[in-house]
């Protein structure tokens, strides 16, 4: 599970608990002018991930980078059903794939933080 936070000028992403841990990653911090727009998606975690590198990949949990294609990916996901794509530009990852409690409400709340930086 993952904890976002928006402030007036980032998105801001904590992993909760051990996938802190299993994602190498504390926190991931990115300018809203960087965020493209969310999207709740529940079928994103039948897609390819791609090789990982560093993080945890055990059926029914992705942690970590995934590198497919040339390009990175964050996944942090533990649950088939809600998750949230952040689509980014000019980061590190073109994407991150997150398990939220609500992702249509964050779907909501980013984009029009989004769109409201850009």
């Amino acid at each position: 599970m993952n904890e976002i936070t928006l402030t007036a000028e980032e998105l801001v992403v904590e992993p909760r608990g051990l996938d802190k841990l299993w994602s190498f990653t504390r926190e991931l911090r990115i300018p809203l002018t960087h965020v493209r727009g969310a999207t709740a998606d529940p079928g994103v975690v039948d897609e390819p991930r791609g090789i990982r590198a560093p993080g945890l990949a055990v059926p029914g949990k992705y942690a970590g980078t995934f590198h497919r294609g040339g390009e990175a990916t964050f996944w942090n996901v533990s649950d088939p059903r809600d998750n949230l794509v952040v689509e980014l530009r000019d980061e590190k990852y073109v994407r991150l794939v997150l398990t939220v409690a609500d992702p249509t409400g964050e779907e909501r709340r980013i984009n029009a933080a989004a769109q409201g930086a850009n």
